[in-house]
């Protein structure tokens, strides 16, 4: 039994907390242009996450124009990984060329859209012959930022929502209540049924606010990483896991049969995370310095702990090489 009315399409509610307005996923027109409050949310995280970052760029040993380059092809390749991840788990919905470039209407996938923005960004530091694992660690710090701000526009959109939930923070809509009326066979295929008159999870909140959580650890915790590409295996162990858990909420996955691609990802991405970051710290432990390219002498320390530890073996061999000889010549006293 839902607890809700029919919304109108543009009607937003949080019918717990007793909150409910009218907005639409448009949010002006400029020379004939719809302007989406989705492209809005992207526009804004995309700039505090550029701004954010290039602050910090002398934290990571990069040049910050040399960078630029690379920021600037990782947009591009983020944008085509993303509708193209998207596309290609829904090619069933395009049938016109021009629907696969609508981009302002919504579609894009998070993963693609970091698969797209690395491969790019990568080969144009390769290029430019900036420090990729340093320039991807940044990079990293960005992406939470991003991400936080961008969920945003699922929620203009009313889209990124989970399973029916009687927990406070609810939300409801015209647009959510007709996507679950027109997909209760598909929903039923898999398993599990939806009231479009209950509240649903707000997965887009869940998400940006574990974002959030993460930039907050990445922030605070950047000066005491270990090697370089931590603070990416940080972002993928923290985004995998959380994304892992909120997937399993949502009901509008990408699948490969009965499998939820994204949170199938998530899974793998967030134990290779775990189990390089463990090999990163036992390698730093055992050298006895960060081995992070833009620390003011880590090279320099690394230089010298390779330089210990040849002299050391150098030593074994030499004592025992000794010893070797002195055993030897107790043997020879002894024959003569």
């Amino acid at each position: 039994m839902g607890i809700v009315e029919r919304y109108s399409t543009d009607h937003i509610a949080f019918p717990y907390l007793g909150i409910d307005f009218n907005i639409s996923p448009t949010a002006f027109t400029l020379f004939g242009l719809e302007i989406k409050w989705y492209g809005i949310c992207i526009a804004i995280g995309l700039f505090l996450a550029m701004h954010y970052c290039f602050k910090r760029t002398k934290d990571f040993g990069l040049d910050g124009e040399a960078l630029s380059d690379a920021v600037i092809a990782g947009i591009i390749g983020a944008v085509i990984g993303a509708r193209a991840y998207y596309v290609i788990f829904h090619a069933e919905d395009y049938h016109d060329i021009k629907e696969i470039f609508a981009i302002r209407d919504g579609g894009l996938a998070v993963y693609g859209g970091l698969i797209g923005a690395l491969i790019l960004g990568c080969i144009v530091c390769r290029i430019k012959k900036i420090h990729i694992l340093s320039a991807v660690d940044l990079a990293s710090m960005g992406f939470f930022i991003g991400q936080a701000c961008g969920r945003w526009g699922n929620f203009f959109n009313q889209e990124c929502f989970g399973l029916n939930t009687t927990l406070p923070w609810g939300i409801s809509g015209g647009r959510i209540q007709n996507f679950i009326i027109s997909n209760r066979a598909s929903f039923a295929a898999q398993g599990f049924e939806m009231d479009p008159y209950t509240a649903v999870h707000p997965c887009f909140l869940y998400e940006s606010l574990l974002c959030i959580c993460g930039f907050l650890l990445v922030h605070f915790f950047y000066k005491h990483r270990k090697f370089d590409g931590e603070m990416i295996c940080i972002y993928v162990t923290i985004y995998g896991f959380g994304r892992f858990i909120i997937e399993g909420l949502r009901t509008d996955s990408l699948y490969i049969g009965n499998i939820r691609v994204s949170q199938a990802l998530s899974l793998l991405i967030c134990i290779a995370g775990i189990v390089i970051i463990i090999l990163g710290h036992i390698r730093a432990k055992k050298k006895g310095v960060s081995l992070y390219a833009d620390s003011e002498t880590a090279k320099e320390l690394l230089r010298k702990a390779d330089e210990r530890d040849k002299a050391y073996e150098e030593s074994k061999k030499n004592k025992k090489a000794k010893e070797l000889a002195k055993d030897q010549k107790i043997i020879d006293d002894e024959e003569e």
